[in-house]
């Protein structure tokens, strides 16, 4: 695909929370050290909150290779489950068998377990992703899990990550004393357009990219612009400015390529934000309709998932390029 012809080791752009790509903006560095800083010093509960898609799981997964092998992790990241599904979920990610049947079988294992690595000196954290979609009554059972607790310090650290409407959630007075049990606050922002300029640039050069200018100037104020600042837009349009781009055969992404891109992904119309197609330029009814046919999988990548493109819709990209110089 795209990776040859800009000179790319692989996909700058991907959806995916790798941490080799985090972008440390001043936020994001300071949001990393508070939870670093919580973790070690075993503050018990610690809240991250962001709009979706401003990288509050890449920032996880940062902060999971940078705890040392002192502390053992479990990820729980399927908000819809019941409390004691993520007891389960917790106690097979932490390697604790033979838990027993029974909640109180399997919570007397877990609390042996958490004894037993504080006397070796060692921590455990237990991360949950999407917080805001937990019920206030599993909040709540979730809370007496910081009831394991030696004299000195906290056996479990319990990092709820989630939406800003986990803000909201954690006001309910059902959840006071959750709210109370708090130790530390962290919140993500979306980039500013200067950092969102470097935020493209850093990707570009951790897939090594040798032009690191390859987005005009112009092409990144409008996809920063589209995007809000929001990282996961960010890297859904550059990806496929990238692939329009090879298909016109471009070095350098343009205002034009970013704004094709866009109108594909809005389905064929132009966004509210000003992206607007060139005056007298009229796209024949046969290719809007074609376009329109594929907006719920181009969607999905809204949603955070990653839209794969291979030979096959290189070829559908350059036909309908043939059906708009019609």
């Amino acid at each position: 695909m795209y990776l040859t012809f800009y000179g790319l080791n692989e996909k700058p752009f991907n959806a995916t929370p790798d941490p080799r790509f985090l972008y440390m903006s001043a936020v994001h560095r300071d949001a990393l050290a508070q939870l670093q800083y919580g973790v070690q010093e075993r503050k018990g509960f610690i809240v991250l909150t962001g709009k979706v898609g401003t990288g509050k799981t890449t920032l996880l997964n940062a902060l999971r290779q940078r705890l040392d092998g002192q502390t053992a992790v479990a990820f729980v990241f399927n908000s819809t489950l019941t409390f004691d599904g993520v007891l389960e979920y917790m106690l097979h990610d932490l390697g604790v068998s033979k838990a027993g049947e029974s909640r109180a079988q399997r919570l007397m294992a877990l609390n042996q377990f958490l004894i037993e690595r504080e006397r070796a000196g060692q921590s455990t954290a237990l991360i949950l992703d999407e917080a805001q979609n937990f019920s206030p009554t599993t909040l709540e059972e979730i809370r007496l899990l910081s009831n394991f607790e030696s004299p000195t310090s906290k056996l479990l650290q319990i990092l709820l990550v989630g939406q800003p409407e986990l803000k909201a959630k954690l006001g309910l007075q059902e959840l006071h004393q959750l709210k109370q049990r708090v130790g530390l606050r962290c919140q993500i922002s979306p980039l500013t357009p200067t950092e969102a300029r470097a935020y493209i640039r850093t990707r570009l050069r951790i897939a090594g990219a040798r032009d690191l200018g390859l987005f005009a100037d112009p092409a990144v104020d409008q996809i920063v612009e589209y995007s809000g600042g929001i990282p996961r837009l960010i890297n859904i349009v550059c990806d496929h400015c990238l692939l329009f781009g090879y298909a016109d055969q471009k070095r350098r992404i343009d205002r034009q390529i970013v704004s094709q891109a866009v109108e594909y992904l809005e389905d064929g119309t132009s966004p509210a934000r000003g992206l607007t197609r060139p005056r007298g330029a009229q796209m024949p009814a046969r290719a809007r309709w074609v376009l329109g046919s594929l907006a719920v999988a181009t969607a999905t990548a809204a949603l955070g998932l990653v839209l794969r493109f291979d030979a096959t819709l290189l070829a559908f990209v350059q036909s309908v390029r043939g059906l708009l110089t019609r």
